[in-house]
């Protein structure tokens, strides 16, 4: 079985475009969490590759019959180009309710996707979900804003939940978004069974505090249940949070890899019943841009393109509670996903690039 968490160097950006300096060995990144603008990315990550025009529209159109549509960014937060030319910034918002908590309604991951001007690639920028912020005033929620964990925004915001978070990560980072999507990620525990299951690598044993259940080291499939444990883990596991979005980078990985998978791409009714289930997980907001037009733009992107990276922080206690809080080197990403150069600074910042 292959290695599900493998993957290739950082590339340099499109060499008719730029010399940006490829990252040197070994500097791997990966996916952050459940990342998926793989509403797009997700899709046009893998899927798309084999496709013909004809069936990447009809697939498309599927797609958007299935996704829920809303207005899920602060008019702060939103770029007013509504063009596809790049680079571009989509947030992605992960939602994690079960039903042990169904009124618990704080993000539980939050990731910026940044696609570089030739749109081949992807770069998943992972937020920690406790990185202390100042987060905004919500009039309407009686919120007077102030400094929290940031997934507090979601919660805080209401109804308006997406558009608080986004208003924050704009405050924080300068970043504004050419379109957003929330992630149910429990409806991925679907995907993952109608694929047959996915193939992940675990370089290290990790038992679930949920089920009891132990994940030994090694290379194996999951099914949908296993896959959704697993990344939720991070409890016993050396870097806590930050494995766990690794593990969930691993799964999100997994998926689109094996959306490429031939008996897949050959089987239309398991397709379209997979896109379905996908789109099916997923509320979007893209900025007034037809889904067609963003997946048909997008189409050059393949799962070994996509990096990912964690957003310098490290653990602090404050006033009795845990936060992470942002190191000197996040200014130096924010500026980078301003003005399209994450590649270069990843090159040159490799101990905050994930490896699957």
């Amino acid at each position: 079985m292959a290695a599900a968490g493998s993957g290739g160097a950082i590339p340099s950006a499109d060499r008719k475009r730029d010399k940006r300096p490829r990252a040197p060995d070994g500097a791997r990144a990966a996916r952050p969490r459940w990342a998926k603008i793989f509403i797009v990315v997700g899709i046009a990550l893998a899927v798309l590759a084999g496709l013909s025009l004809g069936g990447l529209k009809f697939l498309s159109a599927r797609l958007e019959d299935a996704l829920h549509k809303a207005d899920l960014l602060d008019s702060g937060a939103r770029t007013g180009s509504g063009e596809l030319t790049g680079p571009l910034n989509y947030l992605l918002i992960g939602s994690d309710q079960r039903p042990t908590s169904p009124n618990s309604h704080r993000a539980d991951s939050i990731v910026i996707v940044h696609i570089p001007a030739g749109l081949d690639r992807a770069y998943l920028i992972s937020i920690p979900r406790d990185l202390r912020v100042t987060i905004p005033p919500y009039p309407q929620g009686q919120y007077k804003g102030g400094q929290d964990k940031i997934n507090a925004a979601f919660q805080y915001g209401q109804s308006d939940g997406a558009k608080l978070l986004s208003a924050t990560v704009t405050n924080l980072t300068g970043v504004r978004f050419d379109g957003a999507a929330i992630v149910d990620f429990t409806g991925f525990q679907r995907v993952v069974d109608l694929l047959g299951g996915v193939d992940v690598c675990v370089d290290r044993q990790v038992k679930s505090i949920h089920t009891g259940h132990i994940f030994p080291m090694g290379c194996y499939r999951m099914d949908g249940a296993q896959s959704l444990d697993y990344a939720r883990q991070r409890y016993g596991l050396p870097r806590g949070d930050y494995d766990r979005q690794r593990h969930q980078q691993q799964i999100l990985k997994a998926i689109a890899q094996k959306l490429t998978d031939p008996t897949v791409l050959a089987n239309p009714l398991k397709l379209d019943q997979t896109i379905r289930a996908i789109g099916g997980t997923m509320t979007v907001d893209t900025n007034g841009v037809p889904l067609n037009d963003l997946v048909l733009a997008l189409r050059h992107i393949r799962a070994d393109n996509v990096y990912g990276i964690r957003m310098p922080s490290t653990g602090a206690r404050i006033d009795g509670t845990s936060y992470n809080v942002l190191t000197s080197d996040a200014d130096g990403l924010f500026k980078a996903i301003r003005e399209g150069d994450v590649a270069g600074w990843a090159a040159a910042n490799p101990k905050w690039v994930n490896h699957i």
